[in-house]
């Protein structure tokens, strides 16, 4: 019997980015990116941008762009006169936030806030999710039914949650650009040198070995890297280093305000095949 079409790295289907999903997903892509763009939003905000373009430094641009968000999604809490003045059921409806998914990745990756952000990732770049609280094999399987229902749990899934992600990738991706990564990387930015700590490495593992340092992984649609060897030994056994496109990068250390994935100077980032230099932690 022939089980390739319940195999999840090869359920790659149309996209906003207009690169095919199974090319972005592999190594030749990570070699040699090309800039992507979720198609349509640049163009429906055109007064974000305009406002960042006269921004020359980044905290200046994150209050922009945090404001910004703020009034289009109706994320900023109202003043007592005005919540005064609204209907007591306006009062106590939740809006979903880039912010708070965010904050729940941080807590719990494998989480619904965690299943939101992969969900969003496939939405718009094809690439489906591999792991879960469980690795995700075989369809149906109830691991696949409990990722599915969280993806679109209702108390995180509104406000136009996706919309307001594809805001926060754009913006990431012209920081990145523009002013580049303190630290990191300079503008423009084509890869970033980071590292990711790992405990599944048999069940990432697609050619090469982990003994001969150089090998292929295949992470998850959305992961999380570090932007040192050290931060990243304390996420597991192993630690590979790894060239991540800047094209792949949804959120670095110092694009936004407050404590959004500080703590760890992580970096949340595309998936898919990656070339790796493995060490022991």
């Amino acid at each position: 019997m022939n089980d390739e079409p319940v195999q999840p790295h090869r359920w790659y289907s149309t996209n906003l980015v207009g690169v095919p999903s199974r090319v972005l997903a592999g190594t030749a892509f990570n070699a040699h990116p090309v800039p992507l763009s979720i198609a349509g939003t640049r163009e429906t905000h055109p007064g974000l941008f305009g406002l960042l373009a006269r921004c020359e430094h980044l905290s200046d641009a994150s209050e922009v762009f945090v404001h910004y968000l703020d009034i289009a999604f109706g994320l900023r809490a109202p003043a007592a006169h005005e919540a005064a003045a609204l209907d007591p059921a306006e009062r106590r409806r939740w809006r979903s936030s880039w912010r708070k998914l965010l904050q729940g990745w941080g807590m719990d990756s494998g989480g619904p806030a965690g299943a939101v952000l992969k969900g969003w990732v496939e939405s718009r770049f094809g690439l489906v999710p591999t792991h879960h609280r469980q690795p995700l094999q075989r369809f149906p399987s109830p691991g696949w039914i409990a990722y599915l229902e969280e993806k679109t749990f209702s108390r995180l899934h509104n406000n136009n949650i996706h919309q307001q992600l594809d805001l926060l990738y754009e913006f990431c991706q012209w920081a990145l650009q523009r002013l580049g990564v303190p630290g990191v990387a300079a503008a423009p930015a084509t890869h970033l040198r980071l590292w990711r700590g790992s405990t599944r490495c048999d069940e990432q593992l697609v050619a090469g070995s982990l003994k001969a340092r150089h090998c292929t992984v295949r992470l998850n649609n959305l992961v999380s890297f570090s932007v040192s060897a050290d931060d990243a030994g304390c996420f597991g056994d192993w630690v590979f280093e790894a060239r991540v496109p800047a094209c792949k990068v949804l959120v670095f250390p110092g694009l936004l305000p407050g404590q959004v994935l500080q703590g760890e100077q992580e970096v949340l980032a595309l998936g898919g095949d990656y070339e790796v230099v493995a060490r022991y932690a």
